[in-house]
């Protein structure tokens, strides 16, 4: 599996994805446990994902004025 160039930047996308698998994982088994099927379960998962607070998973350097971490607007475009 390639890796990023800067080890900084791949530190912080492996944050991002053991964070999203985590709450993926977590809001699966809640729904679960909640008696959704699994399609509504999945959907929980995915809205899980979405919902994921990125602002303390990234580098000190982005955190001053938090450029790069927060969420557009208008997330499609």
């Amino acid at each position: 599996m390639p890796s990023c160039a800067d080890p900084q930047a791949h530190a912080f996308a492996e944050r991002v994805r053991a964070a999203c698998l985590q709450a993926a994982l977590d809001a699966y088994e809640e729904a679960a446990l909640r008696g959704l099927c699994a399609e509504g379960a999945l959907e929980y998962a995915l809205d899980a994902i979405r919902r994921l607070d990125l602002v303390p998973l990234c580098p000190a350097s982005f955190k001053s004025g938090n450029a790069g971490c927060e969420p557009p607007d208008d997330p499609v475009g």
